[in-house]
């Protein structure tokens, strides 16, 4: 076996993952590299031989307490020689003694069990064209005008941990438009629309109930107009998925969200769209 290099990716090599995620029919965001270097810069892994890539690996630290893994790839002709297992080693040991979450294939599920992974639930991905609304529903602000504060104590009710420099980054990203309801003073719902390989995704979409939880969506599709849209839903959200079905989306597949230690405490009720796959 030829001998597998393991290292960091630079934060300006992380498209290396993004683009085999592509290849592999994950549709990323055009801007998702970019952001997925801030939470953690050393969370990202590639194995070399030669100098060539062969496997890809991302395990984000977010604070002391989680991680999250994504971007496990080893390419065709690569595989079955353990440099999967090798890299994954690596990214599992960044993590220390972190609870690692994990979206990962729902046929893969028994192999992530022997590293301690166990099942939470499963996130289905639903995805359609839809038409633009003619016009926005009336109450919704872009999401950079509400205080960030307020975002983020919201988003800590949907995500185990601080991820604030991501957070802004993420709705500042050049092409990505985020929109927030506001009611009697409060946050009642916000999301954002990135443009991906092929339409946009919408994540997060946080509401506190479904007609919250639409209002962004047409307001988001308002800023887009008639394309592709994906959005990815924690199937125990029967709400996310009713939204999902009378916007005529279809399920395309779905993942195994796992962790290694107590699945984190996360109202999923409020979760109408993941924001990435790959981060969590």
């Amino acid at each position: 076996m030829s001998d597998l290099q393991i290292r960091n990716l630079r934060p300006e090599e992380i498209s290396i993952a993004v683009d085999w995620a592509a290849a592999e029919g994950w549709n990323p965001g055009l801007r998702d590299a970019a952001c997925f270097a801030i939470p953690d810069a050393q969370g990202f892994f590639v194995g070399e031989i030669d100098g060539e890539p062969v496997a890809t690996i991302s395990c984000v630290n977010y604070d002391d307490r989680f991680a999250f893994l994504g971007f496990y790839i080893v390419r065709a002709g690569f595989r079955g020689a353990g440099h999967g297992l090798r890299i994954w080693n690596a990214a599992i040991a960044h993590a220390g003694r972190r609870v690692i979450g994990l979206d990962g294939v729902v046929a893969q599920q028994d192999n992530y069990k022997k590293s301690g992974f166990r099942l939470a639930y499963a996130n289905i991905r639903y995805g359609g064209v839809v038409a633009a609304p003619s016009r926005p529903p009336a109450d919704i602000v872009a999401l950079d005008k509400i205080p960030f504060a307020m975002l983020e104590a919201d988003d800590a009710t949907v995500f185990p941990a601080p991820r604030s420099a991501f957070l802004r980054a993420w709705i500042n990203a050049p092409g990505h438009i985020g929109r927030a309801l506001m009611r009697d003073g409060k946050l009642a719902a916000w999301g954002v629309v990135r443009p991906c390989r092929a339409g946009y995704k919408i994540g997060p979409l946080v509401a506190g109930h479904r007609a919250a939880a639409e209002a962004i969506v047409q307001a988001l599709l308002a800023s887009v107009g008639h394309c592709e849209i994906v959005l990815d839903i924690p199937a125990p959200n029967r709400d996310a998925i009713a939204l999902a079905e009378f916007l005529a989306l279809k399920p395309i597949f779905e993942t195994a969200r796992m962790y290694t230690g107590p699945a984190p405490s996360l109202r999923l009720d409020r979760v109408f769209g993941v924001t990435s796959f790959e981060l969590g």
